[in-house]
């Protein structure tokens, strides 16, 4: 049975994935078997196991830091947010309903066997298991019935080190803070603190890590500085997601409300030939962009009607015109068809929408869920290709006959009669150096020569190497040898 210790925020977005993801490589490469855990995760960035299962993007990361293959304990419970109120609940896998917040909140005690389930099972198959968090455990208003958090540490009898955050100010307090308002016995739970993204002269706040130190009696585990290779890993919060690179070829990607599997893109910008820009809510498509790419959403019927509030769907329509190309992947696949039929339900309010009209396909909702890994040809230049399939929903029509991927022997995708509106089911594709390289070349740009894959590896070493550098590593793994 392996040990085990829980990397826990003041806060959201304050690091927790990547500290993980490097902490996971770091131990890794020290020789020891390691997996990481999630308990609850809360993201519509999700990644497809081996099993057809869907876990949070950033536990299929850490599973690569471990030089694992992701699979389903490593994230039990992923709640994918469908609207500003309610959320599908995924548990080891598969979904399991559809709830609002104030409903999750009596659901969530329940999941806690599940929980411990793959955990223990995770336990059983490594020497540690590094745990994440979720948001914050001093947000004491959710602590009853808890399973993300203190809920889970308490549970499973697992050590915490908490992770607050300099960058974004007021990291005494956030520390200090989460000491005041814990209960006693949770305080108890957590041996150790750090600090990260910090920026300048670390001996500048060796009076802060001592004030923390004497204020909470936890013990300060180290100062992690900046780590700007972090943006060259694979986001999971949408509020991660940024324009990148200063190349010829302008690509825009349009951001949904509900925007998921927004990493499809992360190999295109390092491209050094590729301007990638994030077009966000109430920005126009510039003139000068070459491809816009519509993503995948948790809600297409909803963020087609977002999109058109925007007045992209305008903005699409002069594009074209100027002969710029569009590609839709899953959902943003789904609005360019004639029509999306949702009579059911499944994604929101029962009803059926014109799309916007650029494919001659239609879409009907059903209940099942497609989760697979696939791979197969682009059809237009032969280049290998590999991705994964995660959506609801079926589309059909007279333009399903110009695809555009051969997938496991079977043709994939849509293309409108002058070729420059095409659409695909398929996640995760410009992963494919080959296809990517194929892709730019009919735009005339040159493909990077570093594939995207070895990018990764090397950034996650890179990232070991930073945490060895700044954190007591040996006092880690001696913490979660005691355990509590």
């Amino acid at each position: 049975m392996g040990d085990s210790l829980m990397i826990q925020g003041t806060g959201s977005n304050v690091g927790k994935s990547m500290l993980v993801a490097g902490l996971c490589r770091a131990l890794t490469n020290r020789g020891l078997r390691v997996l990481p855990f999630k308990p609850q995760n809360m993201s519509n960035n999700a990644a497809v196991t081996e099993d057809g299962g869907e876990i949070g993007r950033a536990q299929a990361l850490q599973a690569l830091a471990c030089r694992v293959q992701p699979r389903v304990d490593m994230n039990p419970v992923l709640l994918k947010p469908e609207s500003e109120t309610g959320s599908q609940v995924i548990v080891q896998g598969k979904r399991l309903t559809t709830v609002a917040a104030r409903e999750y909140a009596a659901l969530k005690p329940t999941l806690m066997p599940a929980v411990l389930e793959s955990f223990a099972r995770l336990k059983a198959e490594s020497d540690i298991v590094i745990v994440e968090g979720a948001g914050s455990p001093a947000e004491i208003n959710l602590r009853a019935g808890d399973i993300a958090n203190m809920g889970f540490a308490e549970a499973a009898r697992v050590p915490v080190i908490l992770t607050g955050d300099i960058d974004r100010g007021g990291v005494i307090a956030q520390l200090v803070g989460s000491h005041a308002v814990l209960s006693t016995s949770d305080r108890a739970l957590i041996k150790g603190f750090l600090v990260n993204k910090f920026r300048g002269d670390p001996t500048l706040f060796d009076d802060g890590l001592h004030e923390i130190e004497t204020r909470t009696g936890w013990q300060n585990f180290g100062l992690v500085p900046w780590f700007s290779a972090a943006n060259r890993l694979p986001a999971e919060d949408a509020l991660d997601i940024s324009s990148a690179g200063n190349g010829p070829l302008k690509i825009a990607v349009l951001m949904l409300s509900r925007i998921a599997n927004f990493d499809d893109f992360d190999p295109l910008k390092l491209e050094p030939a590729v301007t990638l820009t994030m077009v966000k809510p109430g920005e126009a498509i510039q003139g000068d962009t070459s491809l816009v790419i519509i993503p995948g959403t948790k809600s297409t019927i909803a963020d087609l009607n977002f999109l058109r509030q925007q007045g992209w769907d305008i903005d699409l329509q002069a594009h074209i015109r100027r002969g710029g190309r569009v590609l839709g992947i899953c959902g943003g696949y789904q609005m360019l068809g004639q029509t999306i039929d949702d009579l059911e339900g499944i994604e929101g309010p029962a009803g059926k929408i014109g799309g916007l009209g650029m494919l001659n396909v239609q879409t009907v909702m059903t209940p099942e869920k497609r989760l697979a890994r696939v791979s197969g040809t682009d059809i237009a230049s032969g280049a290998s290709v590999s991705g994964y399939e995660i959506h609801i929903g079926h589309t059909k029509g007279p333009d399903c006959a110009r695809p555009v991927l051969q997938i496991n022997g079977a043709p994939e995708g849509a293309s409108s009669e002058n070729r420059l509106v095409t659409g695909t089911y398929i996640h995760g594709v410009f992963n494919s150096d080959t296809f990517r390289a194929s892709f730019l070349e009919t735009f005339g740009a040159p493909a990077s020569t570093t594939g995207y894959s070895a990018e990764i590896e090397k950034t996650l070493d890179d990232l070991a190497d930073h945490l060895e550098q700044h954190l007591d590593i040996d006092a880690m793994i001696s913490l979660a040898r005691t355990g509590l």
